[in-house]
């Protein structure tokens, strides 16, 4: 019984290197790749990894390959990591540790340590990811900011055992990319019936937790600008599920 890492890539070589050599002591990694032109290919072929390939088309975002990836690892047990994320010594000694477990949970939330505006932030910007899992019956929605389904039970591992993400976008990134997971994000938002109420209400929420409940203030100015990120994030989308509904005729 062993644990493969399933990382899914697409122009990834900017933190593939750091990624793959804190995955060395996993029993197998699979770099599901969407036909990358970049070094992502020959970085993960120098680290021996296994490399299936799942075609770009137009998708947006790695969720529409995430089955297929995970459904292309060997062993029993699947943590899926990100290109822009460490697996730090503590994470991969306790998630074997897990696995021989007598009643081990089926799968696992396990806290994310972020970056904000150049440094990592303190403890109110961890979330939560469900990224550990057994690899059976174990599959992923195709739509962006989703997390797999598992069956059995799901666990949260301890707060002190991380992911460490790497990624520190600057805002002109973090546009770019808001606007193409928004797109993603209204089909599968569609049938919320967001309207007007919404527009005012879930960036203004969004906000508020995040800055006040989620405790952002203690980050000071980086709390603030991210907590507009993500209330920017909330209004974009809710206004691009209107945009479709007037474009379809719909009131």
């Amino acid at each position: 019984m062993g644990i493969s890492v399933v990382i899914n890539t697409y122009n990834a070589e900017r933190h593939l290197r750091e990624c793959l050599e804190a995955v060395r002591g996993f029993d197998e990694v699979v770099v599901c790749d969407m036909e990358s032109t970049d070094g992502t290919l020959e970085i993960a072929r120098e680290y021996g990894c296994k490399i299936v390939t799942f075609p770009k088309g137009n998708h947006k975002s790695a969720e529409p390959a995430r089955t297929f990836a995970i459904q292309s690892a060997s062993e029993e047990w699947v943590l899926v990591v990100d290109s822009d994320e460490i697996v730090t010594d503590g994470l991969r000694e306790y998630l074997y540790k897990h696995i021989d477990k007598e009643g081990a949970a089926d799968g696992l939330y396990i806290v994310r340590l972020n970056k904000v505006f150049g440094a990592y932030a303190k403890d109110w910007a961890h979330d939560y990811q469900l990224r550990f899992f057994r690899r059976e019956n174990t599959t992923w929605p195709p739509y962006v900011h989703t997390f797999p389904i598992v069956e059995g039970r799901v666990e949260k591992a301890p707060t002190d055992i991380k992911l460490l993400h790497l990624a520190d976008a600057t805002l002109e990134e973090w546009v770019l990319k808001m606007n193409e997971y928004t797109s993603g994000e209204v089909e599968k938002k569609s049938e919320k019936g967001y309207g007007l109420i919404a527009l005012y209400v879930r960036p203004r929420w969004r906000f508020f937790k995040n800055f006040v409940l989620g405790g952002g203030f203690r980050n000071g100015k980086r709390g603030l600008l991210q907590a507009m990120q993500w209330a920017m994030y909330q209004q974009v989308l809710v206004m691009k599920i209107i945009e479709a509904r007037l474009r379809k005729g719909e009131k």
